[in-house]
C-alpha cells in the first residue's frame, strides 16, 4: 500500500511557475514508477509525465514537454512536478499516482492522491 498527498497547487499568472509536491508513505516507494496526471472540468484524467522508479527516465505529453520537469527524490520519499511557462489552458487538478511502470492511462497505476488545484490567469 502507498498513500500519496499532493501539494503546492495554487493561483499563477501566466508565464508563472508552480512546483507541486507528491509526498508518499507506506512501503517501497523507490520500487513504483510515478505518474503525473491532470483533469480539467468537463475534460478526461490526462496524462502529464511520468518517472521511472529510478528517476532515470521521464516521460511527457506533447502539451507539456520543454515546459514541465519531473524528479524524484527517493531518501524523501517525494516526486515533484516543476511547471513553468504555464498556460491558462494547464488549469486543472493535478493528481500523483503509483504502479509499476510509467502508462499514459489512468488504469496503469494502482495508487492515487486527492489532487492539488492550479489555475492560471490569463
Amino acid at each position: 500500500q502507498v498513500q500519496l498527498v499532493e501539494s503546492g497547487g495554487g493561483l499563477v499568472q501566466a508565464g508563472g511557475s508552480l512546483r507541486l509536491s507528491c509526498a508518499a508513505s507506506g512501503r517501497s516507494f523507490s520500487s513504483y514508477a510515478m505518474g503525473w496526471f491532470r483533469q480539467a472540468p468537463g475534460k478526461e484524467r490526462e496524462f502529464v509525465g511520468g518517472s521511472s522508479w529510478s528517476g532515470g527516465t521521464a516521460y511527457y505529453a506533447d502539451s507539456v514537454k520543454g515546459r514541465f520537469t519531473i524528479s524524484r527524490d527517493n531518501a524523501k520519499n517525494t516526486v515533484y512536478l516543476q511547471m513553468n511557462s504555464l498556460k491558462p489552458e494547464d488549469t486543472a487538478v493535478y493528481y500523483c499516482a503509483a504502479g509499476p511502470l510509467v502508462a499514459a492511462t489512468p488504469s496503469g497505476f494502482d495508487y492515487w492522491g486527492q489532487g492539488t488545484q492550479v489555475t492560471v490567469s490569463s
